[in-house]
């Protein structure tokens, strides 16, 4: 009887380790565990990333999302780490010359195309929009305090189609340029635009002041 006790005791204890690592390493998966692999996001409107693990990161595997919001679904089954790491959508060494690494077609991803993860950003569909008028608010939330050298801020020429069409550079045009902001963790960008009606894709590239490090930024909205 002891000894099934004692053993009983020993599998119960290596079942806690077990579990406890297990634990241990998921923690280290969670990228808002830390302010060391913070980076920032488009929070309105939402970047399709960040919307999508903004309505569903509490309940990604719902199955009603599939119905809900099939774009999110999409991308959640393609790779759940494009969600998970909504602030890391960004490439070095850009340069400036953002035509030449980020090709047409994959302006959502940022050309980041190495692993993956965040291709599922590329995919023509009904994403889901938020409501602006023909004057907006860019509001972008910078976890890190990078600071940015400048924002640019484009939206889809009218007649582009979202939902049907792969977005291409020429399908944008540069509604807004910043100059310098200073580190912080929330920036404001006004926007002004005019003759848009509908489903359109606001495009944000932030040049990171940090090093050189860029951000490529999908919002979809649907002008008033």
């Amino acid at each position: 009887m002891t000894w099934h006790v004692h053993a009983l005791s020993v599998v119960r204890s290596r079942l806690t380790l077990a579990l406890s690592v297990v634990a241990a390493a998921l923690l280290c998966l969670i990228p808002w565990s830390g302010t060391a692999v913070a980076h920032g996001s488009v929070v309105d409107p939402a970047s399709r990333n960040y919307g999508c693990w903004q309505r569903w990161g509490s309940d990604f595997q719902n199955p009603a999302m599939a119905q809900q919001d099939p774009m999110c679904w999409q991308a959640w089954q393609h790779d759940p780490n494009a969600m998970w790491n909504w602030n890391g959508l960004y490439r070095d060494g850009s340069g400036g010359d953002f035509r030449a690494v980020v090709p047409d077609g994959q302006l959502c991803s940022g050309g980041r195309t190495e692993n993956g993860r965040y291709n599922s950003m590329d995919a023509a569909g009904p994403w889901k929009t938020t409501d602006v008028g023909s004057n907006f608010t860019v509001k972008l939330h910078d976890q890190a305090g990078h600071g940015a050298d400048y924002f640019l801020v484009y939206v889809t020429r009218q007649g582009f189609n979202p939902a049907t069409q792969p977005l291409t550079w020429n399908d944008l045009q540069l509604v807004a340029r910043t100059g310098a902001y200073a580190p912080s963790q929330n920036y404001s960008i006004p926007v002004s635009t005019s003759g848009r009606s509908g489903r359109h894709v606001v495009y944000t590239i932030w040049q990171a002041s940090h090093m050189d490090q860029t951000y490529f930024l999908c919002s979809d909205v649907n002008f008033r």
